[in-house]
């Protein structure tokens, strides 16, 4: 089974080299990596589905755990839609992934960029649930606990992120950078990307090359359109993602800092925002097929499927709520006629006491 597994990690090596060689190597020492039996998992609210690895990163095969989904357009599962029973992160290479640091150490896991500095604690999971707790090899006692999870939206998973350094000090320039390529079908691996969301405070930087390492000690490229630490729209098209690297400044001992991230699919970009407002998200990007190669296929407004990647609690503006359903009923004819009949009733009875 190893050897299966490696010959076909080595296909989509091969593959993503054409593309970008630099992740040759890192995608040969990402598949030689077995995580634990049962260290993986599977996870869906109906709508949604997302493959979650041992530390936390996304991508595993379809089957983990006896949940086989069967994207049309890959073999693993890291961003799925059912509506479209395809996936938005796993297809080419398993491009996504985060990093953290402190004290000017980091640790990774990607299972394309490779995986390094990071100890897997723990993984947990249910059905719809995934908890996965990772220390930085080289700062005892530096934690991420990452609990995805069904998110106020029914087009969104939540990623509830905590960042915790237990021991008896404090720790400096603590970081978070989460990394991935986006795939959105139909067109996979040409797309238009947006990234919104500067200057929300604790972004330090930004861009739309999918394919680096997410050591949050390396600075964002841009790779096909995208702009360097600023906000675009509709970059592309072209084979390329988000990289985003949160700096939360210093953290005294036995402290904790927590944000979120979001995944998720809407049918349209219009919705797509609104489940980003939903749960109150700060920074984002969305993902969108080519538009006119297949049709259906739209950026402008988001069809047959906008692909959402945002964060939430990292100083940023939220986006606004959706507006409260206002209710439209207008009472059926019967209804008024019953009404009416009701208060003439009414005013005779009142007349006849009256005359007593």
């Amino acid at each position: 089974m190893m050897a299966n597994a490696l010959v076909r990690c080595g296909y989509f090596a091969l593959a993503a080299t054409a593309r970008r060689s630099v992740l040759l190597l890192g995608l040969l020492v990402a598949c030689s990596y077995a995580a634990p039996a049962g260290a993986q998992a599977i996870i869906s609210n109906g709508g949604i589905a997302l493959g979650v690895d041992s530390l936390g990163q996304l991508n595993v095969p379809d089957g983990t755990g006896g949940v086989f989904l069967t994207p049309t357009n890959s073999g693993s599962v890291g961003l799925y839609s059912f509506a479209l029973d395809a996936d938005a992160t796993s297809p080419g290479c398993l491009c996504e992934g985060f990093g953290i640091s402190a004290n000017g150490v980091s640790g990774f896991a990607d299972n394309a960029a490779g995986t390094a500095g990071l100890t897997s604690v723990s993984f947990g999971s249910t059905a719809s649930t995934a908890t996965a707790v990772a220390e930085l090899s080289s700062l005892t006692g530096f934690t991420v606990t990452q609990f995805y999870h069904p998110s106020a939206s029914p087009d969104l998973f939540i990623d509830e992120v905590t960042l915790t350094y237990g021991t008896g000090s404090a720790v400096s320039d603590l970081r978070y950078n989460r990394t991935m390529d986006w795939d959105i079908p139909p067109t996979t691996f040409d797309e238009f990307v947006t990234l919104q969301g500067w200057p929300a405070t604790a972004l330090l930087n930004s861009g739309d090359d999918g394919f680096q390492s997410p050591d949050p000690l390396v600075a964002s490229d841009i790779f096909c359109g995208g702009v360097a630490n600023a906000n675009f729209t509709d970059a592309g098209p072209c084979d390329h993602g988000a990289r985003f690297t949160f700096g939360f400044g210093g953290l005294a001992a036995g402290g904790t800092k927590s944000f979120s991230i979001f995944y998720g699919a809407s049918l349209s970009e219009a919705a797509a925002l609104t489940a980003l407002g939903t749960v109150g998200a700060e920074v984002y990007s969305l993902g969108q097929c080519h538009t006119g190669v297949v049709i259906g296929c739209d950026a402008t407004v988001g069809t047959p499927s906008t692909f959402i990647f945002g964060f939430a609690g990292v100083g940023g503006t939220a986006l606004p709520p959706p507006d409260p359903p206002v209710s439209s009923a207008v009472p059926e004819p019967s209804s008024l006629i019953l009404m009416g009949s009701g208060l003439l009733a009414a005013v005779r009875y009142r007349r006849r006491q009256s005359s007593k």
